[in-house]
């Protein structure tokens, strides 16, 4: 994934950088995506996309970043927060091989992984359909790209 450092900041009112996730957000839980906030869009934004990962899982399906938990985008440049289990954007596959959020669920005992959640901010709306894979949409937002911005959060199962 291509860098482009940004004064954008994202938050959730449900945990705080470097915190441990809710297991309301949890795959083991009730798998609802957290809220999320963000603000300092670069200029020229004219979409949003949300990317997680998880760097510390051992099945990493992508192959580049880590498993693949959510991919949104052709969110509109306007917003600038997701509800919980928001229904907003056009949602991509995740690495359960399904579309839309797929929360924390680390095997037990596999230790405390770390969620990486990216804002990235984009200069178009891609419109290229619903349940792209990670790689596809990189090659399609990188050359797009404006800035981005990161929340960490973590988990533990069992």
């Amino acid at each position: 994934m291509a860098f482009a450092p940004a004064d954008m900041k994202l938050t959730s009112s449900a945990f705080d950088h470097h915190r441990s996730i809710p297991s309301r957000h949890a795959g083991d839980g009730e798998d609802v995506s957290p809220p999320l906030e963000w603000r300092g869009a670069p200029s020229g934004t004219r979409s949003f996309a949300v990317v997680c990962v998880d760097p510390d899982a051992p099945l990493v399906r992508s192959g580049r970043i880590g498993f693949v938990h959510w991919l949104l985008y052709d969110l509109a440049a306007d917003v600038g927060r997701l509800p919980e289990g928001t229904s907003l954007g056009v949602a991509g596959r995740n690495d359960f091989g399904r579309s839309g959020y797929g929360g924390p669920m680390p095997p037990e005992g596999h230790g405390t992984h770390h969620y990486y959640l990216w804002i990235l901010a984009l200069d178009a709306l891609l419109e290229a359909g619903p349940g792209l894979e990670l790689d596809a949409f990189l090659a399609a937002a990188e050359p797009h790209l404006l800035g981005m911005s990161r929340l960490v959060g973590t988990y533990r199962r069992g």
